[in-house]
């Protein structure tokens, strides 16, 4: 009988990797202590229930390296990636998903899969035998997380994550916000109109800023450090408020590419954009506005952004502490813990950040682990790809005194050949993802 593989989690690693190890003939057991043990993060009990964002980011798989990363996962039969096409929502050149059915189709397509089983007992120690794959992702709960620290001896590292707010589309005023995407940025009508956009003056934008600044803040969760840093790819705008008053200007609430139809000859000082974040187009997510003020203080202050003084909030923002181990140290390239090879970990607690990062790293996970199971070594993909390259930075490229969190980027990627002359960007960019699709055709090709 062929040996069952356990995976400890079931969010987007978690469930890519049973995905891939099940379609490998491997038997699987997830272990997701939801619903039965909750979180403050989560409201279901969903496999890959979407916490912060609904959007995958970019899908230019010729331009970008998170669309890429989304080609090579489509490439090798991705449950993910699959499921979020399904349940696609019109975002520009974004790939957003409708949260709950696409959360809800994942979890069927693995109850339904003759090779899954669910358990709902909440695991709270590294086993000893057996194959073993960890994914528990930020909210790795306090008992696993005080185990992996016995294991490794090594203090894991942490750093605190934000989550955006969620508006009802009916509460929004429409005779003040316009529908449309930076630079009308899209192939259709509905993906150049994916975004809502609030504007501001000067002055308003100088009072948002005094009321954002001046806002109670929320407090610290039970265990939390005060001294936790802040992931740089996902601050609260309080924080980037406090950086400088112009930086959310430059940043999530930036007017470029923009045209007001109501007021044509005014340009925006600032704009804040919200984002579709369900098929029916009933709830919208102010984009790039995660933040740790009070829920009271969070109605008030957003209530100030023109066009929404009415708004109603399906969801208020939060905070929470994200746990990651120092992979560079504790994984060997086939994710595999060194002192202890039978566990693999995937997904964010490695270190990689954003939902497509850390589906990948499941995607790996889970066929390295069934390669294992049936006999076979299966080497990680070459560092040209999108995966390789993610994989290879955090198991050996970071410098491990200075790990942190890392979303696929091409700085990752070993640099192009620049014979013949200087490239622009964009046939620099075009060289990285046709260089990489060749060699992750190849590298999924000699799996047979």
């Amino acid at each position: 009988m062929t040996q069952t593989l356990h995976i400890v989690g079931g969010g987007m690693a978690g469930s890519e990797a049973a995905w891939q190890a099940a379609g490998a003939g491997v038997p699987v057991v997830i272990h997701e202590m939801r619903p039965k043990v909750g979180t403050f993060a989560h409201r279901t009990g969903n496999l890959a229930e979407m916490v912060c964002s609904n959007s995958f980011r970019s899908d230019d798989d010729e331009q970008n390296a998170v669309g890429l990363l989304h080609w090579e996962m489509r490439t090798a039969n991705g449950l993910i990636m699959r499921m979020a096409d399904r349940h696609r929502l019109p975002a520009g050149g974004a790939l957003a998903v409708d949260r709950e059915p696409f959360a809800e189709a994942v979890t069927n397509a693995l109850r339904q899969h003759p090779n899954v089983t669910i358990s709902t007992e909440e695991i709270t120690e590294l086993p000893d035998e057996g194959m073993w794959i960890i994914a528990t992702g930020p909210l790795t709960s306090g008992t696993l997380a005080e185990s992996i620290r016995a294991v490794t001896g090594a203090r894991s590292l942490a750093f605190f994550d934000a989550i955006a707010p969620i508006v009802h589309a009916d509460s929004i005023d429409m005779s003040v916000v316009w529908a449309q995407s930076r630079y009308d940025k899209g192939e259709t009508e509905e993906e150049r109109k994916a975004y809502l956009n609030c504007p501001m003056t000067r002055e308003q934008y100088d009072a948002f800023i005094d009321a954002l600044l001046a806002a109670e803040k929320t407090e610290f969760h039970e265990g939390e450090v005060e001294n936790t840093p802040y992931f740089d790819g996902c601050l609260p705008i309080e924080v980037m408020a406090e950086r400088g008053r112009e930086t959310l200007r430059h940043g999530p609430m930036k007017p470029v590419g923009l045209t007001n139809p109501h007021r044509p000859d005014e340009k925006p000082y600032a704009v804040v954009q919200l984002r579709r974040d369900n098929a029916l187009g009933t709830l919208y997510n102010m984009v790039g506005f995660q933040t740790k003020m009070k829920y009271g203080a969070q109605v008030d202050v957003f209530r100030m952004i023109p066009g929404l003084e009415n708004a109603r909030f399906a969801r208020l923002g939060g905070i929470h502490r994200n746990t990651f181990i120092n992979s560079p140290t504790l994984l060997d390239d086939r994710l595999r813990l060194k002192s202890r090879p039978n566990i693999r970990f995937a997904g964010q607690i490695t270190g990689v950040e954003g939902y497509v990062e850390s589906a990948a790293m499941g995607l790996l996970a889970g066929r390295m682990a069934a390669a294992e199971i049936l006999g076979r070594d299966l080497p990680p993909p070459p560092p040209e790809t999108a995966m390789g390259a993610l994989v290879n930075h955090i198991t050996g490229g970071a410098d491990a005194r200075t790990f942190q969190p890392m979303n696929v980027n091409f700085g990752l990627f070993p640099p192009i050949d620049a014979r013949g002359g200087r490239k622009g960007r964009k046939e620099r960019y075009k060289a990285y993802t046709d260089r990489a699709k060749a060699a992750f055709s190849e590298w999924l090709a000699r799996q047979g």
